[in-house]
């Protein structure tokens, strides 16, 4: 048993993941928010996104760095290259969502 979390946890936790980590971006980012400070605001985001889900999914929130891997890998990794692909596109595509609502802006 190399984890006690599921694939639907695996699914839900990237998907969060992702989810959190483009929010912050787009919204330090944003016109009305842009700081000098974005790129640390960024980078410990990142950090604590790995912190977080290394221990259930060994943390993607980017299909490209699942990709790799995974074709050199084979067997198992293959076969769930799927989930670290569609929960960090959903995850990234509700993000996007919220952004486009203007949560970020300020009146």
């Amino acid at each position: 048993d190399e984890t006690k979390w599921g694939m639907s946890s695996a699914f839900l936790w990237e998907l969060i993941g992702t989810f959190t980590f483009v929010t912050v971006i787009l919204g330090v980012t944003a016109e009305k928010h842009s700081t000098a400070f974005a790129g640390l605001v960024i980078g410990l985001t990142l950090a604590g996104i790995h912190f977080a889900m290394i221990p259930v999914t060994g943390t993607s929130v980017n299909p490209a760095r699942s990709i790799g891997p995974a074709l050199f890998t084979g067997g198992a990794a293959l076969s769930q290259l799927w989930l670290f692909i569609v929960a960090p596109l959903i995850g990234g595509a509700i993000a996007g969502v919220v952004a486009k609502a203007r949560v970020f802006e300020k009146d």
